[in-house]
């Protein structure tokens, strides 16, 4: 019962939450989440990494819907280092795609371009590895670029469109003005700000902050 209840209260936070967040970013507000490195799969690399019968262990969802975090654990392997405990965020997608940060590219001693998700045309790859397992990409790292994740009520609010490009003021430890934001506008999306962690540590960010974009 005390589950059950727990759940109920959950539920109904979530909710207010998210109609707060919708209010807000109608006035141009918008909660800022940093995304750390992380590897989104493709089934064939899921495959070669966990066995045929594999399956993405859900561990908690995220701001997007539909997307959550999984169990398993990567390791990146470039020419000049190593990144163990690489998250891997479900489902799959058609390509595997792996995001890090600049400071992360640099340890690898790899040299990724800052793409949009999805733009992986000309990337370069990465060795996965899962254990004994491995997966050699080709293509697929990226540096993530910063971007607004927005539903179409609140583009339409602010006068935005799908791949508009904005300023974005977080007014924090180190304020900072991030320039050239894209704007991703869709009906499956929450209203959330995304940046990595390099620009999360210039700008003193701490979890939970709010930044306003720049008219």
């Amino acid at each position: 019962m005390n589950g059950q209840l727990d759940a109920l209260v959950e539920a109904v936070a979530d909710a207010v939450l998210a109609e707060v967040r919708a209010g807000l970013a109608a006035q141009g507000w918008f909660q800022v989440e940093a995304s750390g490195r992380h590897v989104h799969l493709s089934v064939a690399d899921a495959k070669a990494l966990f066995g045929d019968d594999y399956a993405l262990n859900w561990a908690k969802y995220l701001s997007q819907p539909g997307q959550f975090v999984g169990q398993q654990r990567m390791a990146l392997v470039g020419p000049a280092g190593r990144l163990e405990q690489v998250v891997v965020i479900g489902p799959e997608r058609a390509q595997t795609q792996i995001e890090v940060s600049r400071t992360d590219a640099t340890v690898l001693g790899v040299d990724p371009p800052c793409r949009d998700s999805g733009n992986l045309y000309n990337t370069p790859g990465i060795r996965i590895e899962n254990g004994n397992a491995h997966v050699d990409t080709q293509g697929g790292l990226i540096i993530a670029e910063r971007h607004i994740h927005m539903r179409p009520e609140a583009a339409a609010a602010l006068g935005l469109a799908d791949g508009d490009r904005v300023s974005f003021a977080l007014d924090s430890l180190r304020p900072l003005t991030f320039r050239d934001v894209k704007v991703r506008v869709s009906e499956n999306a929450d209203n959330f700000m995304h940046i990595d962690y390099d620009e999360a540590n210039a700008a003193g960010f701490s979890n939970g902050m709010f930044g306003l974009i720049c008219k």
